[in-house]
């Protein structure tokens, strides 16, 4: 009977240890990022009160028997199936879709979590703004003019300069993409200006020097006398200037000292050619035509001279009709389509995408790639040990992580402007408890009628 008693009361301790886990589970199911936990349960030592026997000649085989000493509980798992998403419109705010954690430090210690309320302290770094720790990830690399990410690199911590600068840059190329009238007569030196208006057709585009003013460049292309498929185009740059740019157009040497150059085109309307007043030329691949002009308002250089600022002009690629100049019977058009060139601005707000990249967005219209968030995955993530305030640490039996970008090695992909709700499904939690309540009171039954049977002995000798 005694063993009754305490079969009994492992039954209530461990049903309470269920209840316990059900009530945390409950009142965490509006916790960003929590993941629910399960009890398992399994059966006590038994003790034998008699062995097996194996058959014999005469009889058979004889089964043990054992009486329960009660029960146990053999895991406390922790669930990690995937929470619904929660849309907040904040840029800050992630959620993993799929497998992997977010990375966060406090100095050398790292702690894991699904929770991505994430927030800006006042040095720019990303954190969790409850506890202070750091998002960590990659910070992009500029080499040789180019943006790149190293994830292969030990992620750090993310600083996003909201409010920095993003200086000026001068423009260095601008790409025409206009097509000239095959139509068009030709226009011989003596024409009248009304002829050379019909002739000329002119493309303005702004661009910018190293401090980020503005200045306007003008071509005018005009069909050259008896060369039904040669255009002369003049280059100016802020042509309504007091003070002459001193434009000056080259392909090749810099030994040219006028600004004009020819554009030749093939029966098919593609270009052939471009060349320069000294008959420099180039026909093959993207036509690049060098154009330099003096920068007002800026310090002399050597000798006394302006200060000289060159760019490509780019005609477009031999061959072709697309972002190319060409020459069909159609009425021209004049668009330069792009130039490389910017102002200084400010950096007025961030993204993130769905690989963790972060882009910056600032007032001169211009993104830079910032960094990129980091995410780890476990091979037992069951393994984890919760450290409270919605993370985990590792474990020996969680193995080591393996970080790297959103949709490498199995990891899921980042939601920007939203977090992962708890997984809890209150219909669940609410029938296991009703389940556990009922293990427990009959654990109370078996308590009480063992504790009857006891005094029954007691009474015996009355």
């Amino acid at each position: 009977m005694m063993r009754s008693l305490w079969a009994g009361v492992s039954g209530l301790e461990n049903h309470q240890t269920r209840m316990d886990v059900i009530g945390n589970n409950i009142s965490n199911v509006n916790t960003v990022g929590f993941k629910k936990g399960r009890v398992d349960f399994q059966d006590l030592l038994s003790q034998t009160m008699q062995g097996a026997s194996s058959p014999t000649a005469e009889v058979g085989g004889v089964n043990p028997q054992q009486v329960g000493l009660g029960m146990n509980i053999a895991a406390i798992d922790t669930i990690f199936t995937q929470g619904a998403l929660q849309t907040t419109g904040k840029s800050d705010d992630l959620a993993i879709q799929g497998d992997g954690f977010f990375i966060l430090k406090n100095g050398d210690k790292s702690f894991y979590t699904r929770a991505g309320a994430f927030g800006l302290d006042s040095n720019g770094t990303l954190v969790n703004p409850a506890n202070g720790l750091r998002v960590q990830g990659w910070t992009a690399q500029n080499v040789a003019g180019q943006t790149f990410i190293n994830p292969s690199s030990e992620p750090g911590d993310l600083v996003i300069p909201v409010g920095g600068k993003d200086p000026a840059n001068a423009t260095g190329e601008v790409d025409l993409a206009c097509n000239l009238d095959k139509r068009t007569p030709d226009v011989p030196p003596a024409a009248n200006l009304l002829q050379v208006q019909q002739g000329t057709w002119q493309i303005d585009k702004t661009i910018y020097d190293t401090f980020g003013n503005t200045h306007t460049l003008r071509i005018n292309f005009t069909k050259v006398v008896g060369t039904p498929n040669t255009w002369q185009a003049q280059v100016q740059v802020d042509p309504n200037a007091q003070t002459n740019t001193n434009t000056i157009a080259d392909i090749g040497p810099a030994n040219s000292t006028v600004n004009t150059f020819q554009v030749t085109f093939n029966n098919l309307g593609t270009l052939i050619s471009a060349t320069d007043s000294q008959g420099d030329a180039v026909n093959n691949g993207n036509l690049l035509v060098n154009v330099g002009f003096d920068v007002p308002n800026t310090t002399p250089g050597p000798g006394g001279a302006p200060i000289r600022q060159n760019f490509n002009l780019n005609l477009g690629t031999v061959g072709s009709v697309v972002n190319t100049i060409t020459q069909f019977a159609a009425e021209s058009s004049t668009k330069a389509f792009k130039q490389d060139g910017y102002p200084m601005g400010y950096m007025e707000g961030f993204r993130v995408d769905q690989t963790g990249k972060i882009t910056g967005i600032y007032t001169n219209g211009e993104k830079r790639l910032l960094g990129q968030v980091a995410l780890a995955t476990f091979r037992n993530p069951g393994g984890l040990e919760k450290a409270g305030e919605s993370t985990y640490v590792r474990t020996n039996n969680s193995g080591d992580p393996n970080v790297s970008q959103s949709g490498v090695a199995g990891k899921g992909k980042i939601i920007p402007g939203a977090l992962e709700m708890s997984n809890v499904d209150l219909a669940e939690a609410f029938t296991d408890m009703i389940v556990t309540q009922r293990g427990f009171q009959a654990n109370t039954k078996t308590i009480q009628t063992s504790d009857q049977m006891l005094q029954d002995i007691l009474t015996l000798k009355r």
